[in-house]
C-alpha cells in the first residue's frame, strides 16, 4: 500500500498525534523517556515562534503520520544559523514510503528560507535503521558528540 503523503507545517489540533509519534521515538532512543505533559508542552512551545522554531507532519490516508522538527541557532563556525534538526519520526505502518525524505527536504528548504548556512541532525547512536538511512541521504558523521547535563 503506497499512499501519497502531504507534508505541512504543524497545527495545534495535530498535537495528540504528535506525542502519539514521540512515544514511538522515545522508545528507540535510550536517552529520553515518554511523558506526555512534557512533550505536549514542548509540541506546543515548537507552534509558538515559526521565525526559529519549525514543526512540519507528514498526512497520509487522512492522518498525521509522522512529524520533523528544527530549530534555529547561531553557529559561530558558520557565522550564522544553523538549523538543529531533532524528532524525526513515521508511523510503523508507513516506513520506506520515501515519507522521511520528504520531510527532511521540506525542513530544509524552510531552513534554507531562513537563511541557515547548515543543518545539524541529532540521532540515537543505537539507532541502526535511522542512521543508516541519513547515511543513505548523505548526512556525513561528524567527530562531535552531544552531552547533556539536568
Amino acid at each position: 500500500m503506497n499512499s501519497k503523503s502531504v507534508i505541512r507545517k504543524a497545527l495545534p489540533a495535530d498535537i495528540d498525534f504528535l506525542v502519539e509519534l514521540l512515544q514511538l521515538l522515545f522508545a528507540i532512543e535510550t536517552d529520553f523517556s515518554v511523558d506526555r505533559e512534557r512533550q505536549r508542552r514542548g509540541l506546543e512551545m515548537m507552534l509558538q515562534e515559526e521565525k526559529f522554531r519549525c514543526l512540519l507532519v507528514a498526512e497520509a490516508d487522512r492522518k498525521v503520520v509522522g512529524m520533523c522538527s528544527a530549530q534555529l541557532l547561531v553557529s559561530t563556525a558558520e557565522g550564522g544559523f544553523k538549523a538543529m534538526i531533532e524528532d524525526v519520526v513515521i508511523a510503523e505502518d508507513y516506513r520506506g514510503r520515501g515519507i522521511g525524505v520528504q520531510l527532511l527536504t521540506a525542513i530544509a528548504q524552510w531552513a534554507a528560507k531562513q537563511g541557515a548556512a547548515r543543518l545539524d541532525l541529532l540521532a540515537d547512536r543505537g539507532n541502526g535503521p535511522a542512521l543508516a538511512f541519513y547515511k543513505k541521504l548523505n548526512w556525513t558523521f561528524t567527530g562531535l558528540i552531544c552531552l547533556q547535563k539536568k
